[in-house]
């Protein structure tokens, strides 16, 4: 599978949004956009990712940048995780996989002995035009903020 990196464009997707509406990625053209992948809500490290992005929310947004987190997760599951969390951004439900398909996220990962496929948890920061300027695969789920405004400060 394509991984896609620095220099090449985001792909035409529409995934649904926690109201079960689609929402295309190029609607985000003319807005710089930090997107998220991470494997599943609720669970510990994707929630102390969440929240460190929440806590940042703000500073991110006064850098010109939108936050969408995308998982595998269906719509239902995206409503009560933002809710619990407070998250402010938005979360797209990838439940056919063609987001992490395209962006190269989605493989087969250890766990406890154990082979499953599923999402790798990394992160794009895009331009306005729907580059990717920046891809991060070892994403630091409890400073992931500070990873980011690390690479958009240069």
């Amino acid at each position: 599978m394509k991984k896609l990196s620095e220099g090449e464009s985001i792909p035409s997707i529409s995934l649904l949004n926690s109201n079960g509406k689609f929402v295309s990625l190029q609607s985000f053209r003319g807005k710089k956009i930090i997107l998220f992948f991470y494997p599943k809500d609720m669970t510990p490290g994707c929630t102390t990712e969440a929240c460190n992005l929440r806590d940042n929310y703000a500073v991110l947004q006064s850098k010109g940048f939108e936050i969408i987190g995308i998982s595998t997760d269906n719509e239902t599951s995206h409503t009560k995780f933002a809710s619990k969390y407070q998250l402010p951004y938005f979360l797209l439900s990838d439940i056919n996989k063609d987001a992490v398909n395209a962006f190269g996220v989605w493989g087969e990962k250890k766990f406890m002995g154990k082979t499953y496929h599923g999402t790798f948890r990394t992160t794009f920061i895009v331009d306005e035009n729907g580059v990717i300027l920046n891809r991060i695969d070892k994403v630091d789920t409890k400073n992931h903020s500070q990873q980011i405004l690390k690479l958009i400060s240069n």
